[in-house]
């Protein structure tokens, strides 16, 4: 792994940083310091031609968190992609649960190079068997035919409580998890599952954005909305059962995403999610992102495990 890398891994709370580490209203980092640890997340190891190496930071849940090891494959996928060609869609599989503790290698295998367009599988490996595989497809900018929805009608980021600011009333009920270092600032604008505990609409509403400023990589934006992308996208399935993740054992089943237009990550866009179906312990989610402008900026669709909790 990188020095950059294993530095992240083992401070991802950025306090060995020069610059002061914010702490939001319930005392957990946040802000550029955190952020600049996930960007150097996202900067893998090259082994060889097409092999990278990546790791996770040290505080971590039990699993590796879904949105971390899309994106790093994802990366995997864009280092062997000329630049001028972005990504237009990925679709993926989580396999088993990764382990935060041992590093992950991203094996890309080049399926297909043409004029236009460009393919490229990843598969992520742990103890030589595979947690994760990816598919993305790059394209070279082209022009052609364009519509949109348009973005709902909700109230802007700064009218709305910070993520710390919104929780800290709430902090012992969510959870050891709550108390990880935050490189994404989110500001709900639904009240989400774990505050209501009723059954109501199947949505979810957050803004969003990397808290604080990112390179400019049209790579790195891309793999950052995609790790965003596994954030509050299930709360709309458990917000139709007023439950939440104490109350069913879940887990990411299979992610895919469209990106339509260009965008930046650590800029506010709204994440619009709804769900259309629950059954047989699995959960279906639709999300679209939009921009301050309103413009669709990506489409999103998972389904998540969701087993309920036997008491």
């Amino acid at each position: 792994m990188t020095e950059v890398a294993r530095a992240a891994a083992a401070d991802p709370a950025g306090t060995s940083s020069a610059v002061p580490v914010p702490l939001s209203a319930d005392g957990v980092p946040h802000g550029q310091p955190v952020l600049d640890r996930l960007v150097a997340l996202l900067d893998l190891e090259r082994i060889e031609e097409n092999i990278f190496r990546g790791v996770s930071p040290e505080a971590s849940p039990v699993r590796v968190f879904g949105g971390q090891v899309a994106g790093q494959a994802l990366v995997a996928a864009g280092r062997t992609v000329p630049e001028e060609r972005g990504v237009h869609s990925l679709h993926s599989y989580f396999i088993r649960g990764g382990d935060p503790s041992i590093p992950i290698v991203y094996e890309v295998d080049r399926i297909r190079d043409g004029r236009s367009f460009t393919t490229r599988r990843v598969v992520a490996v742990q103890r030589g068997k595979a947690i994760f595989a990816l598919s993305a497809s790059f394209q070279t900018a082209e022009d052609g035919l364009d519509h949109a929805d348009d973005i709902p009608e909700v109230p802007d980021p700064e009218s709305l409580p910070t993520y710390g600011e919104f929780v800290q009333p709430y902090k012992d009920k969510l959870g050891p998890f709550a108390k990880l270092p935050r490189p994404i600032e989110i500001r709900h604008v639904t009240t989400p599952p774990w505050l209501t505990g009723e059954p109501g609409p199947a949505r979810s509403q957050v803004w969003m954005k990397a808290d604080g400023r990112v390179p400019d990589e049209n790579l790195l934006h891309v793999c950052l909305l995609a790790y965003m992308s596994d954030m509050t996208l299930l709360d709309s399935v458990l917000a139709r059962h007023g439950v939440y993740w104490g109350d069913v054992i879940g887990a990411s089943l299979d992610h895919a995403m469209w990106f339509h237009r260009p965008f930046r990550a650590d800029e506010w866009v709204l994440y619009d999610s709804e769900s259309p179906s629950a059954s047989g312990g699995r959960g279906l989610a639709n999300g679209r992102f939009f921009d301050r402008e309103g413009r669709l900026i990506a489409t999103v669709v998972q389904e998540g495990l969701l087993r309920p909790v036997r008491r």
